[in-house]
C-alpha cells in the first residue's frame, strides 16, 4: 500500500474512533425512558415500597462504588424507597434481559415493580433524583 494511501486510511479510522467515542461519551450517564418487569431481581421485601433503585455492577467495575454511596443517600432522603445491587458476574442473564452494556448501569423501578428510567454509565446525581421523584409524584396520585 502506498504510503499516502496508509495515510488517509489511518485518518479514517482516527476520525470515527473520534466520533464514536463522542456519541458513547454523550449518552453515558443520561436517563432514558425504560420499561420491563423487574419482578424477580431479589425477593419482595427488598424492593421499596415506593420505588426501588437498582444497580448492575461487577466487582471489577471503578465507578460502581461511588455510584452505589450516590443511590445510598437518594434512597435514604426518601421514605419508602430501596437500593438493590445486582453483581452480573452472578446473574450474568441479567445483562442481556436488561440490556446492559456498561457498568454501572442504574434502574429506577416503581412500586409495581415496572422499570421506568435507566442510567447506562454512571449517572448525574441530579438526574437520577429528578427520575426518582417524577416516579414518587405519580405514586402519589395513584
Amino acid at each position: 500500500m502506498p504510503a499516502g494511501t496508509a495515510v488517509i486510511a489511518l485518518l479514517v479510522v482516527v476520525v470515527v474512533t473520534l466520533l464514536l467515542g463522542a456519541v458513547l461519551r454523550r449518552r453515558t450517564g443520561r436517563a432514558r425512558t425504560a420499561t420491563g418487569d423487574a419482578h424477580d431481581l431479589a425477593p419482595a421485601a427488598d424492593y421499596g415500597d415506593r420505588a426501588t433503585l437498582v444497580l448492575f455492577s461487577t466487582p471489577t467495575c471503578a465507578r460502581c462504588p461511588a455510584t452505589a454511596r450516590q443511590l445510598d443517600r437518594l434512597a435514604q432522603a426518601h421514605p419508602g424507597v430501596a437500593r438493590l445491587d445486582v453483581d452480573l458476574t452472578r446473574r450474568p442473564e441479567l445483562a442481556s434481559r436488561f440490556s446492559v452494556a456498561q457498568t454501572p448501569t442504574v434502574l429506577v423501578v416503581d412500586a409495581s415493580r415496572t422499570v421506568r428510567t435507566r442510567f447506562g454509565g454512571p449517572p448525574r446525581p441530579a438526574d437520577v433524583s429528578a427520575s426518582l421523584i417524577a416516579v414518587l409524584e405519580e405514586t402519589a396520585r395513584a
